[in-house]
Formats: structure tokens, C-alpha cells, sequence
């Protein structure tokens, strides 16, 4: 089945229904996979499963697909109750951070600004093309929710009630010293995620130059926040994010 070209669509799948795809779509069948009538595709849409489809005869440039049947049904468990909020950094590593999150399993991607945010726009026309792209490539059946750029406490404000926010923070406490020294750093992350299984969670990656002491403060006295160390070295947001994601899936997720 790896070898059937996956696609998202975003009708209705049913069975023997014909769809005729988007313009974008239907180039890659026909122009870049040179697809003809009859071969065969997977699809999903994040509601009804996956299907293998077979192309029907185009209507000029546009292709149609044909449901031949469900391989895969549509489960509410598929994508774990896990969120990143994360500040945008420069237009490459941002790119790279949404398409790793949709990679790595997270339902829903949060950019947020805060105190040393850099970057203060975003696209998420971009962000979308991006992660539907991800999604397509590692067998998921939906697409991440992506959300708007917000202040910080706007974002954490719309997470629900139950929701564990891991706290990915890299500072000690003391000032006198290149990012706090060691007196005062967060647990460990993966004894503080072993406490967390079965919670939804929120993890939160903070910008080049990481929180300032306001925003560590504000974190670390807010109920249900569960600061975490992700090592003794600095690491770039981006990798961050792949290394909070990465622990979290090993621990709570469904990689177990």
C-alpha cells in the first residue's frame, strides 16, 4: 500500500460517489505522478477514514477519484490529546517546527508571542500546505488544528480546563549567572511526563533567547504548569520542540 499515492481531500469519502479535486491535486496525480484512468490512490479527509479511490477519466484539467472502499476507519483515539504552543523563530525553522509537530503526532499547533518573540507575523495558508503535506506522507488520518498568532496568555487561556501545560524551561534562577546557572532548573522531563500519562497535555517552546524572568514567573506559579529541563545544553527552538514532542510520544503518547 506505501507505493498507492496518498492524498487529502477535503469532500465527503463514500463509496462509488465520484469527487472532483482541487486544482493543486489534481496537477500532482496527473502532471507530476502521471496518473491515468484507473490506477489507484489512498485518501482521507480527517472524518471518514481512509479509502482507496481510483482515478476516473479527467474533465480537462481536472481530476476526479472514485471511492472503491474504507481501509482504514476514522478513530477518535488516532491523534493523541497533545497541543504545542511554540514562539515563531525565523521563516525556515518555523516551517520546519510545524512540519515535525504534524510528523510527531500533535493535534493542535498554537504560534504565540511572547516577551522575545522575533517573528510577529505568520501564514497560515503556509502553515496548512505544510502540515497537510506532513500528514499525507506519515499515515495520518487528520490534519492538525492550527491556530492564529496570539499573545501567550491569550493561548494558554484557550486551552481546556484539564489540560497539563509542560513547560519546556531551560533557565535557573540565578541572575548572576549565563541563563540562571544551575540552582533553581526544572525536574527532569521524563520523571515529570511519568506523572502526566493519560492527561491531555500542552507543551510550550519558548523563542530564541527563551522567557524572561516575568513570563518564568507568571509559568511557574500557574496551577496545572509542570516546568521540565530538556538537558544541560541550550537547545535551539526548533530542536526543542522535536525533543519535547519526541519524550512526550515515548512517555504518554502512542508510541507506547
Amino acid at each position: 500500500m506505501s507505493s498507492i499515492p496518498r492524498l487529502f481531500v477535503s469532500a465527503l469519502l463514500e463509496p462509488s460517489v465520484p469527487l472532483r479535486l482541487e486544482e493543486d491535486a489534481s496537477k500532482y496525480l496527473m502532471r507530476v505522478m502521471r496518473l491515468s484512468p484507473g490506477d489507484r490512490l489512498r485518501t482521507f479527509n480527517g472524518l471518514n477514514g481512509e479509502w482507496l479511490c481510483e482515478l476516473g477519466a479527467p474533465e480537462g484539467k481536472t481530476a476526479i477519484i472514485i471511492p472503491v472502499e474504507q481501509t482504514r476507519e476514522q478513530m477518535s483515539a488516532d491523534t493523541p490529546h497533545l497541543a504545542l504552543l511554540f514562539a515563531p523563530v525565523k521563516k525556515a525553522e518555523t516551517d520546519f517546527i510545524v512540519e515535525k509537530a504534524t510528523e510527531l503526532g500533535a493535534r493542535s499547533i498554537h504560534p504565540v508571542i511572547t516577551q522575545f518573540t522575533q517573528t510577529r507575523t505568520v501564514r497560515l495558508d503556509r502553515f496548512n500546505k505544510i502540515a497537510l503535506e506532513a500528514a499525507e506522507q506519515t499515515e495520518r488520518l487528520d490534519l492538525p488544528e492550527i491556530s492564529d498568532l496570539v499573545v501567550l496568555e491569550e493561548a494558554l487561556a484557550q486551552l481546556d480546563d484539564d489540560t497539563a501545560l509542560i513547560f519546556c524551561d531551560e533557565a535557573g534562577e540565578d541572575e548572576s549567572k549565563p541563563w540562571g546557572g544551575e540552582f533553581g532548573r526544572a525536574g527532569a522531563a521524563l520523571s515529570v511526563l511519568d506523572s502526566l500519562k493519560d492527561r491531555s497535555a500542552a507543551i510550550l517552546i519558548g523563542p530564541e533567547g527563551g522567557f524572561s524572568q516575568d513570563e518564568r514567573q507568571f509559568l511557574r506559579a500557574r496551577a496545572d504548569t509542570y516546568p521540565i529541563s530538556l538537558g544541560p545544553r541550550i537547545l535551539r527552538a526548533e530542536t526543542a520542540v522535536v525533543s519535547a514532542l519526541t519524550l512526550w510520544q515515548a512517555v504518554c503518547g502512542d508510541w507506547t
